[in-house]
C-alpha cells in the first residue's frame, strides 16, 4: 500500500510538471506569434492604410456545417476577400483549402462563391493543396511565387498564418474576416490555442508542405 502510495504521487508530480510546461510553451508561442504578426493586420476599419500587394490567399474551410447551416468562418472570409479584392489593394486572389477526396473541396467551393459576389472568375486561382495553413503560406511562395501577399481569416488563425509565413522567409500581412460568435466556435477557438505551438514547431523544424508540384502563374 505505501509503495502504491508513492507511486500515485509520483503520478501526480510528473503530471502538474507536464500541465506546467504545455502551459509554458503555449504562453510562449502565442507571445511569439502575436508580436511577429503585430502590425501587419489590417481590416475593414483599417483598410485604407493596408499597403497593395499582387495576391491574397484566402484559407479554406468547410463551406457547409454537418447540420446543414452555411459555416459563418467560411462566409466571413468570403465577404473579407471581395472587400479586399475591391478595394483594388490586390490584383487577384488564391484561395487554397482541401480537396483530398472527389467530393470535398473547399477550393471550388471558394471561388464558386467569389464568382458569385462579383469577383472575375480570371482573377481567381485555385490553390487544391491547401491541407493546412503552412502548407498553404508555403505553397504560396514556392508554388505560385508570392514573396510578399495578404492572408485572409479570422484575426487568431490569421496571426498563426503570418506568423508561419514569415518563418519561411515571406513579407505577410493578414486581411480579417469578421469573427464568428463565441457559443458557435468553442471548438474551433480551443483548436486554434492548441495550434500555435504546433506552428512555432513547424518554423523551427521547417516543415515542407505535403505537396508542392511545379510552379504555377498567377494572372
Amino acid at each position: 500500500m505505501k509503495l502504491r502510495n508513492i507511486n500515485f504521487k509520483l503520478f501526480i508530480k510528473l503530471s502538474f510538471y507536464a500541465l506546467l510546461c504545455a502551459i509554458c510553451a503555449w504562453l510562449a508561442s502565442a507571445a511569439l506569434i502575436y508580436f511577429s504578426s503585430n502590425g501587419r493586420i489590417f481590416d475593414s476599419s483599417s483598410i485604407n492604410e493596408a499597403p497593395e500587394k499582387r495576391a491574397a490567399v484566402v484559407l479554406g474551410c468547410r463551406k457547409i456545417l454537418f447540420h446543414g447551416n452555411v459555416n459563418l468562418y467560411f462566409q466571413n472570409r468570403i465577404n473579407a476577400a471581395v472587400e479586399l479584392y475591391n478595394s483594388g489593394k490586390v490584383d487577384c486572389l488564391i484561395v487554397s483549402g482541401d480537396n483530398h477526396t472527389a467530393g470535398y473541396d473547399e477550393s471550388t467551393d471558394m471561388k464558386d462563391s467569389l464568382v458569385a459576389a462579383g469577383v472575375p472568375e480570371d482573377r481567381i486561382v485555385c490553390d487544391y493543396a491547401g491541407f493546412r495553413t503552412l502548407d498553404s503560406v508555403v505553397r504560396a511562395k514556392k508554388v505560385f511565387g508570392l514573396d510578399s501577399f495578404y492572408i485572409i481569416s479570422q484575426e487568431d488563425h490569421l496571426r498563426r498564418a503570418v506568423f508561419t509565413a514569415r518563418g519561411f522567409g515571406c513579407d505577410a500581412y493578414g486581411y480579417a474576416a469578421a469573427d464568428v460568435n463565441v457559443r458557435y466556435s468553442v471548438v474551433t477557438r480551443v483548436r486554434e490555442q492548441l495550434a500555435k505551438v504546433s506552428a512555432v514547431l513547424d518554423v523551427i523544424i521547417r516543415r515542407q508542405p505535403k505537396f508542392l508540384g511545379p510552379q504555377e502563374p498567377l494572372p
